[in-house]
């Protein structure tokens, strides 16, 4: 049985709201899409028309994924996920009302379809990053989980309680329940009462936002490699899920519902492992689990195909959903606790378009291979792909750098300048001046190194070291900011972590006073020394 633990979140009746808001927008999100699908066909012949439906709903998540994430942190986040799902309700409302009016067309459709998809490319970062600020660390895989829970659910439900409406009666009942369920979401998250981010400095500049978020990526060398897992599972991983129609009409005994059914069976298997986590994470680590799910995703893609029996596909279909939730949950934990909250959304709107980007290009790669080989042979190449990339990259652990802790921590505040500095003047030039024993001169630059990544994770424009030429032993580092309100906020953004690496600059430095901190801005003002941040 699994474990009181899968289910330990839900106590809490802040996660229970917000995850009960969640199952039901992404009923709503399945719903939609293949409503409109499904009205399309109705309203043109023309093939492009139908295919541009699905471009239309997963487009916004390309071109509006980082701006999204810059705006969830910058803004309160408790109204930014409020007006997304309002965004949702009133695209759902005027569906609706076109519907029964008799008034959409092909264009319109498609139009408020797109509209559709930039909410939920909006959505996404702002309840990723809510979630691990409503549990605790320990409770946050279980958390995710759950979440995943709610999109395989969705995923079953959703489907099937659209065709259900179709068929007895139009698209026009979908688009009214549609509404009537985004507005349930949307008084949902309106009831949740979040705690304010208490800060004295105006919110970050949308474009500076978006930037930081991008440095924080490129200098996380976990996050990169859990950015580079996630592309690549879902680029080995979607040739099943693009050519599965194609696959379950080869499949003897199989029929026109069978595609459906296999879909369900993913669904399935994704909510059972997900009940059964917290007790395998007991036996196993997030590396375990992302080599053992691609593992055992390709072996039984491969079985599916060079099997073609219903009586196989449909208990392999089960199991890779839950090889399929395995690697994703253990990513989705893996980035979230490898950044802090400061750049939460804009962190986890870098993952969704990497795993969305693998989806994409994935989805074109295999299709094209089947063009050339076929089916059965595009789905034995994307599971030998998988294999190949397992051994390719087996040195690359999401588990690196586990113990680190973003946990906000206290830094004394900077003095005062001697003159007038406006928040907009800048750039800021900081430097610190280190005396070392030159024998630990190697050691020494090992956690500079690892200083140079902190500081620029944290919004830091440049960074540099320089030893003295005259005086053995004697290093100057420098970052730069882009203006003093930059500056400011960076002792925000002091973690324990930050905490820690500075103590290990400080072991190293042999001076009889503590290191020497000064502040410049470009007009040539200094400001005081002060505490080595």
């Amino acid at each position: 049985m699994p474990t009181p633990a899968a289910l330990a979140p839900l106590q809490g009746p802040v996660f229970r709201g917000l995850w009960f808001a969640w199952l039901a927008a992404n009923m709503t999100m399945w719903m939609n899409d293949v409503a409109a699908a499904w009205l399309m066909t109705t309203l043109t012949t023309s093939p492009v028309m139908v295919a541009l439906v699905q471009t239309a709903s997963t487009l916004p998540v390309f071109l509006l994924g980082l701006p999204s994430g810059a705006l969830a942190d910058i803004l309160d986040r408790r109204r930014y996920f409020a007006a997304t799902q309002l965004w949702v309700s009133l695209n759902a409302l005027i569906l609706a009302g076109l519907s029964l009016a008799g008034l959409l067309t092909a264009p319109v459709l498609l139009l408020l379809t797109f509209s559709n998809g930039i909410g939920l490319a909006m959505r996404w970062p702002v309840f990723a990053a809510i979630v691990p600020g409503i549990v605790s660390r320990d409770e946050l895989p279980a958390a995710l989980a759950l979440n995943g829970i709610a999109m395989n659910l969705s995923r079953v439900i959703g489907p099937a309680l659209a065709g259900a409406l179709l068929a007895a009666f139009s698209p026009a009942a979908v688009f009214v329940l549609n509404t009537l369920l985004a507005g349930v979401a949307f008084v949902l998250v309106l009831r949740w009462k979040s705690e304010s981010r208490a800060s004295a400095l105006p919110g970050e500049r949308f474009l500076g936002a978006m930037r930081t978020g991008l440095n924080f990526t490129m200098q996380s060398p976990r996050l990169k490699v859990i950015l580079l897992r996630i592309f690549l599972f879902f680029l080995q991983a979607t040739a099943l899920t693009a050519l599965l129609p194609l696959v379950a009409r080869t499949l003897h005994g199989g029929g026109a519902g069978t595609f459906t059914v296999m879909l369900s069976c993913v669904g399935a298997g994704a909510i059972a492992a997900a009940l059964y986590f917290p007790r395998l994470r007991e036996r196993f680590n997030r590396d375990t689990f992302v080599r053992g799910g691609t593992l055992i995703h390709a072996a039984l893609s491969t079985l599916i195909v060079l099997v073609p029996e219903l009586w196989v596909a449909l208990p392999a279909m089960v199991v890779i959903g839950m090889a399929w939730i395995s690697v994703a949950n253990s990513l989705t934990v893996a980035a979230q606790v490898a950044m802090p909250n400061w750049v939460r959304a804009r962190g986890m709107s870098i993952y969704q378009m990497a795993l969305m980007g693998g989806s994409a290009a994935g989805s074109v790669l295999w299709g094209q291979v089947a063009e050339l080989i076929g089916v059965r042979g595009a789905v034995l190449a994307a599971a030998g792909f998988g294999v190949l990339v397992l051994l390719v990259t087996r040195r690359l652990s999401v588990e690196g750098g586990a113990g680190l802790d973003f946990t906000p921590a206290a830094v004394n505040r900077a003095p005062e300048p001697a003159c007038a500095i406006g928040p907009d003047e800048g750039p800021v030039m900081v430097t610190v001046e280190y005396e070392i024993d030159p024998a630990q001169a190697e050691a020494f630059t090992e956690v500079m190194q690892r200083t140079r990544r902190a500081r620029l994770r944290q919004g830091a424009l440049s960074w540099g070291l320089f030893r003295d030429v005259a005086v053995p032993g004697r290093y100057v580092e420098y970052f730069v900011d882009e203006n003093w309100l930059e500056h400011q906020r960076r002792l925000e953004r002091f973690t324990a972590f930050d905490a820690e690496l500075r103590g290990q600059r400080l072991i190293f430095h042999i001076g009889a006073e503590p290191p020497v901190l000064r502040r410049y801005v470009a007009d040539g003002q200094a400001g005081p020394p002060g505490t080595v941040l």
